[in-house]
């Protein structure tokens, strides 16, 4: 998710010059600096790598692993300005647990943005810690709509939001990915299915938006009466799919909690 954030903030025009990175090799650390420019320290070669990263930095994106927030945020915890802003990209990591391991001058805020960064176009969900104020709101909002849309939310709704728009790709991919196997199923070649059926997504998604309707009001629209349509849509429905959606994000929730209890 780093990764996506930060092509999508030097695709926006963000001064690469004005950002460091911190990576676990020497070979990432050198990419990061030959072909985008950016200043890059690698764990490899120095074990004060985030700590170096995040010295001077008046926001702090913490871009690991959820179950290695907390310690990095220790790790670097007298590196940081004493007003810098952590804004944190892990799923299921509270307000509360990062605030807890930074001085208590330093503000926090956790995000949950999508892979659609890279293409400026993610959604992004934050929501403010107890010590941030407007300006630090301000900021993670500038920051997060240069790569796409951003929603303020209760933190209470974060684990839920991440479980809609954050995995929500991997969703979508897996539905084309499925539909294009049963492309195939009837004969098409691998090249027929992928154009039918990435075409189809991007060019429904793209109605959906220039229409101004509801997804519900489109799909009735291309359903005929006693069609072809109609008759998958009632296989698909005799399935359960909506139920399935239900449960699919019922336990991507449910993972992120077990994350912040560091399960």
């Amino acid at each position: 998710m780093g990764g996506a954030i930060l092509a999508g903030l030097l695709k926006a025009g963000f001064a690469a010059e004005n950002i460091s990175v911190s990576t676990r090799t020497e070979i990432s650390a050198l990419k990061h600096r030959d072909e985008l420019g950016v200043k890059a320290f690698a764990l490899e070669t120095s074990a004060t790598a985030n700590a170096q990263a995040v010295a001077g930095a008046d926001v702090v994106l913490i871009g690991v692993k959820p179950a290695y927030v907390t310690e990095v945020l220790r790790e670097v915890a007298d590196s940081l300005l004493p007003n810098a802003l952590i804004i944190s990209v892990a799923a299921g990591i509270t307000n509360s647990a990062m605030e807890a391991a930074v001085p208590s001058t330093v503000a926090v805020i956790r995000s949950m943005p999508n892979t659609p960064a890279i293409v400026g176009r993610a959604v992004t969900g934050i929501a403010r810690g107890a010590r941030a104020n407007d300006a630090n709101l301000q900021t993670a909002i500038d920051l997060f709509e240069t790569v796409g849309k951003v929603m303020v939310l209760d933190e209470s709704k974060i684990d839920a939001l991440s479980s809609i728009s954050g995995s929500g790709p991997a969703y979508v991919f897996y539905l084309i990915e499925q539909l294009a196997a049963a492309a195939k199923h009837h004969g098409f070649t691998d090249e027929e299915s992928a154009l039918m059926v990435n075409e189809t997504f991007l060019g429904a998604a793209e109605l959906l938006v220039a229409s101004g309707k509801s997804p519900e009001t489109l799909r009735k629209q291309v359903t005929s009466p006693n069609g072809t349509t109609e008759r998958a849509i009632a296989r698909m429905a005799e399935a359960k799919l909506d139920l399935m959606f239900v449960e699919a994000t019922e336990a991507a929730v449910k993972r992120a909690k077990e994350l912040a209890a560091g399960a």
